[in-house]
């Protein structure tokens, strides 16, 4: 139903909210995948939960474990809870019947071989502990690894054709289950052996290598259930390559690696336990956990009526909300299309009643939450990699990160202003907001973030600043009306334990890609790429890593996104004269902006799902209305103070023009400044606009000089603004 904005200002209040008050925004969206128990189970897997965060808790801060022990019992717990909660096939119905009794037969049947070689994981212990230096490898074959292999692979295929009430447990997948912790088991006999220094040798125990190849198999899948196909694929063609290689033409070709000494070294330190793995075990779930807390503690819902009492009443008032709102959030919570379900269920519908059409609301959700991956200190997940890759102290990652996180939201903002301003659009009345006056009183809810972002430059280390922002989330939460009792601690833990479980699967998978490209040597060969590419042109060098980096995120989370590009583009941006920040920096914004790049635009695909547009369309709005992110990387490597890198003069030059040159970009793609933009105006105001983007001295005062001719010509011509055309 569309409306003029008259009559939308003459609304009757039957026609409108009373007052928008946020509720709900900090619940989980339960996936169309995700087993919801009740009864026993439901207890049982909601303990398994909690321990799950407990066990993280209690190891980053009391009681730390071996390095590799650690992230194998990471990696376990959440496979073993993954697929306790997540299907591999969609439920049956209550008027329809379950799948054959033949096929709950064949999945019983094999946890035969399962629970075989989990037995004898156990023996091999045993042996181990009574002085053995290895294990008969006929024994470690037929006793552990086929029979291992056998069911994972079976538990799979089963999986996806078994059908399950939602609130019960599929056979295939207590299956696979067991498989996880015979995998897990075995690894951590032998890597606390003198056998661990063999892994990537002939020397090596081949069960290490079964266990590899069936724990690989399980993070596909669960990667697959919680995550989507995108990854899974990508992960696929990768490892074709490690056999494939060998045969393939010119810099692709490598000698090749054999099926032992591949999977015997890829579940080490050089892939699946790798950097991806080491920080989902420690700074992700911490802050998972630290999100799960204030969730408990309603501090979401306060965030999104903080902005709708903040910004409301401006023009276009819920398209302000969604970018104050969704960039808090998508800040904490990690994951653009997530945020977008969360926040976007509430701020797109009340664009759409301002006099936005739905693909533009959805678009702006879209580009605002996935700009809440850039925005310190949390940044997501994605900056505690960069930290853990490049070696660059996060704090330092987290400043870095100021300038461009301001210049994407500034470019945001005033696209929508602009389009309000060009439609004619109202903002909310008084009476359909929260008060502000009210909303103040409890502004000690944002101590939780003040504290940890206190503590981290206090010079505390991550996991001691995030576990002190989590104690303090729910020491604040006994000022407000949602006080944190035991119970209330408790279904923090379990929800931490449960959000957790997409993105291990999803770094311990792109470990798996990580582990192909640093053992095959196919990133090497790609910086050798971009040298020649350098040679001809740096510009081209740079414009072909932005290809890679979109091309490798689509459809693929941020964390995953950046881990791969960081792998892959990284190391040859920094072999062509690129400082290691800049690059990452780089690879990491065009990582983020996949998820609103068509044609793959996750972020855009759930916002246009709530405002019921085309998705196709929509990706494409969010790619317009987010086109400052696509630029501003290319700055940083003509003007590193953009990253704060040079003198406090130059950062607030380049700070200052550059938002100046976001302004007029924005003018540009919207055709509407003080009023309406003629087709050459917008001509130069993107001249404009991008030479003070720059960053260069020169270009600066040559764009500070457009802005201003055009500042003079708009302002004479219309005045304050423009007469806005209808809302169409």
């Amino acid at each position: 139903m569309s409306h003029t904005p008259e009559s939308r200002d003459d609304a009757s209040s039957d026609d409108v909210v009373e007052s928008v008050n946020a509720e709900g925004v900090d619940e989980a969206a339960v996936e169309s995948n995700r087993r919801l128990y009740t009864g026993w189970q439901w207890l049982l897997f909601g303990a398994l939960a909690i321990a799950y965060s407990g066990f993280h808790l209690i190891s980053l801060n009391v009681y730390p474990l071996e390095t590799w022990s650690f992230r194998i019992v990471h990696i376990a717990g959440a496979l073993v809870l993954g697929y306790g909660l997540y299907a591999g096939t969609r439920f049956a119905d209550e008027d329809e019947h379950r799948s054959a009794t033949w096929l709950a037969w064949v999945s019983y049947a094999m946890l035969v071989p399962a629970l075989y070689a989990l037995v004898r994981v156990v023996m091999i212990y045993q042996e181990m502990s009574g002085g053995a230096m290895r294990i008969a490898p006929e024994i470690e074959a037929w006793h552990f690894g086929y029979p291992l292999i056998l069911a994972t692979a079976a538990g799979i295929l089963l999986s996806w054709s078994y059908r399950q009430f939602r609130d019960r447990l599929s056979p295939a997948d207590l299956v696979l289950m067991v498989c996880a912790l015979a995998v897990a088991g075995y690894l951590l006999v032998m890597f606390n052996s003198p056998l661990r220094a063999s892994t990537g040798t002939s020397f090596a125990p081949m069960g290490i290598s079964y266990a590899a190849i069936a724990g690989s198999l399980l993070i596909l899948e669960l990667t697959r259930r919680v995550a989507g196909l995108a990854l899974v694929v990508i992960s696929a063609i990768f490892l074709v390559y490690v056999f494939a290689g060998p045969y393939l033409p010119g810099f692709l070709g490598y000698p090749g690696l054999s099926v032992g000494r591949f999977f015997s070294q890829v579940y080490t330190d050089a892939g699946i336990l790798g950097p991806t793995t080491a920080v989902s075990s420690t700074y992700i779930i911490l802050f998972i956990i630290f999100a799960a807390f204030l969730q408990a503690s309603k501090v979401g819902d306060y965030f999104v009526n903080f902005a709708f009492a903040a910004a409301g009443r401006a023009r276009g008032g819920p398209a302000k909300v969604s970018i104050f709102a969704s960039g808090l959030m998508g800040m904490i919570n990690g994951t653009s299309a997530g945020n977008v379900v969360s926040t976007g269920s509430l701020t797109i519908p009340l664009m759409m009643k301002v006099g936005y059409p739905g693909r533009s609301a959805g678009a702006i959700e879209a580009a605002a939450s996935t700009g809440g991956q850039i925005m310190p200190p949390i940044m997501g997940a994605g900056a505690f990699i960069m930290a853990e890759i490049t070696g660059i102290p996060y704090t330092e990652i987290a400043v870095a990160a100021l300038i461009p996180a301001i210049l994407y939201f500034a470019s945001i903002y005033f696209m929508v202003d602009f389009e309000a301003a060009r439609k004619g659009m109202r903002g909310m009345r008084k009476d359909e907001i929260p008060l502000f006056s009210k909303l103040i009183k409890q502004v000690y809810l944002f101590a939780p973030i003040i504290i940890l972002i206190a503590a981290l430059f206090m010079g505390y280390s991550v996991i001691r600043a995030g576990t002190l922002a989590t104690a303090s989330a729910a020491v604040v939460s006994w000022f407000s009306p949602h006080k944190m009792g035991i119970p209330a601690i408790l279904r923090a833990l379990q929800l931490a334990g449960t959000m957790a479980i997409q993105i291990i699967a999803v770094c311990a998978c792109a470990g798996l890609i990580v582990g192909v490209i640093s053992l095959t040597g196919v990133g090497a060969r790609f910086s050798s790429l971009l040298l020649g590419l350098a040679g001809v042109s740096q510009l081209l060098a740079l414009f072909f890593a932005m290809c890679i980096s979109i091309l490798l995120g689509m459809g693929m989370p941020t964390t995953a996104a950046y881990a791969v590009a960081a792998s892959v583009v990284a190391p040859g941006l920094i072999n062509i004269g690129i400082q290691p920040l800049v690059a990452h920096f780089f690879v990491f914004y065009f990582a983020v902006v996949s998820a609103i790049t068509p044609p793959v635009a996750l972020a855009s695909y759930a916002a246009a799902g709530i405002s019921g547009d085309n998705a196709m369309g929509t990706s494409v709005a969010s790619f317009k209305i987010g086109l400052a992110a696509f630029i501003v990387p290319f700055m940083f490597f003509y003007s590193p103070a953009m990253l704060m890198e040079g003198s406090a003069l130059q950062i607030l030059r380049v700070g200052v023009t550059a938002t100046l040159g976001i302004v007029l970009l924005a003018a540009t793609v919207q055709a509407w400044f003080f009023g309406p933009v003629k087709a050459w105006q917008r001509l130069v105001m993107l001249l404009g606009a991008l030479c003070m983007i720059y960053g260069g001295i020169y270009s600066d005062i040559a764009g500070l000089a457009i802005g201003a001719l055009m500042f003079l010509m708009q302002r004479g011509r219309h005045g304050g603004g423009g007469k806005a055309v209808a809302a169409g």
